[in-house]
């Protein structure tokens, strides 16, 4: 395993983050056209984090190759389809780089720089994967969500990935409200999630890290 393989995947996350939402305020080049090239750095980057998984690797590998052919024909091609299938294939890559981080962070037994920039790359991925959840929620049923306006040219909106981390922080601005049942739903869970995850794991590790910090000092 990769002892630093977290980096690479925060590093992916802080360009995906901070990319999507300056590709829709800073018209340089056509928003679609960057945001797809953020959306391959983002799977690039982030699938290294996986080197060392064995056949979850080759899956992250198969996924990220899927969605930047099928984010490429999302911008070129009118069909909403090719936008459905790269969100799918970056919601499958998610899922298993959520599930992978968290097996080496929750089971691993030293305790390193590397697992506790896991636990933030986690809490980040959350993030992420809820925002892909509610915008395909709000593409197949409009109007489940009060206060977003959809961009036009079948791209992807970085306000879900504002709603996402506003929810998950419980922040709550209320510019942007769930409607829908399925919607609220998905809205509470994340929260639920979010402050568990805080209080629990991301605690955790750094009391044991400091801890084991302190111990060294005193051996020393």
């Amino acid at each position: 395993m990769n002892e630093n393989n977290f980096f690479w995947l925060l590093a992916a996350l802080f360009v995906f983050l901070l990319g999507v939402p300056l590709a829709d305020d800073l018209m340089i080049l056509s928003s679609p056209v960057v945001k797809s090239l953020i959306f391959s750095c983002f799977l690039i980057i982030g699938v290294w984090s996986l080197k060392g998984f064995g056949r979850f690797f080759s899956v992250g590998v198969a996924l990220v190759i899927a969605g930047i052919i099928l984010n490429v024909l999302a911008v070129n091609l009118p069909s909403a389809m090719f936008l459905y299938g790269s969100l799918a294939a970056l919601f499958g890559f998610l899922l298993i780089t959520i599930f992978c981080t968290f097996k080496q962070v929750v089971l691993g037994t030293d305790i390193s720089a590397n697992r506790l920039v896991g636990s933030v790359c986690i809490y980040l991925l959350l993030g992420v994967i809820w925002a892909v959840a509610y915008s395909f929620l709000g593409m197949i049923f409009p109007g489940s969500f009060q206060g977003f306006s959809p961009l036009e040219d079948g791209e992807w909106d970085s306000e879900w990935l504002y709603f996402s981390f506003v929810t998950m922080t419980t922040l709550g601005y209320g510019d942007i409200s769930p409607v829908s049942a399925t919607a609220r739903a998905l809205a509470y869970i994340q929260t639920v999630f979010g402050q568990f995850y805080i209080a629990i794991l991301v605690a955790g590790l750094v009391g044991a890290y400091i801890s084991r910090r302190e111990i060294r000092r005193e051996n020393e």
